[in-house]
């Protein structure tokens, strides 16, 4: 390992190794992007829900999800359903547990009709318990406090 050169050096030569630690700063960067919108990919069922100040953000665990989206389409748990297929699953689901609950999630351009028939074919397969799911309002922040402590 030469440590000074008795000769001053010719000129300056190319370096030719890559530098890598850009390259894993920006690979490091998207990988953390990736993992915190991953879960917000999950659902795809893009609903316009009305707010309410009783809306609750946790869900039983044994509960169907109903989806109806401003088409009217129907989804439960995420599947696309008929209304005749709607039925034969609310029957399967009542028959192997009869005491879920139904959580109906409709977006507000639904004709009142089309959850109406949703909740029929709940009521007819023999749930009891329809829950209306609805985003909650919107919190404002507190001012932060001044100087002498009041807000």
């Amino acid at each position: 390992m030469p440590f000074g050169r008795l000769t001053p050096p010719t000129g300056s030569s190319p370096m030719s190794d890559i530098n890598m630690t850009p390259l894993i700063d920006v690979m490091l960067v998207l990988v953390v992007i990736f993992i915190l919108t991953a879960p917000l990919m999950a659902s795809s069922i893009l609903l316009n829900l009305p707010t309410s100040e009783a809306a609750r953000a946790h869900a039983p665990e044994a509960a169907l999800s109903v989806a109806v989206n401003a088409d009217g389409q129907i989804f439960l748990d995420g599947q696309a359903l008929s209304l005749q297929d709607l039925s034969q699953h609310f029957a399967a689901a009542h028959a192997s547990q009869p005491d879920r609950e139904v959580q109906l999630r409709a977006d507000r351009a639904v004709p009142y009709g089309r959850i109406v028939e949703v909740m029929g074919r709940a009521q007819q397969a023999g749930f009891s318990r329809i829950g209306f799911v609805a985003d909650p309002l919107p919190t404002t922040a507190p001012a932060p406090p001044t100087a002498d402590g009041k807000p």
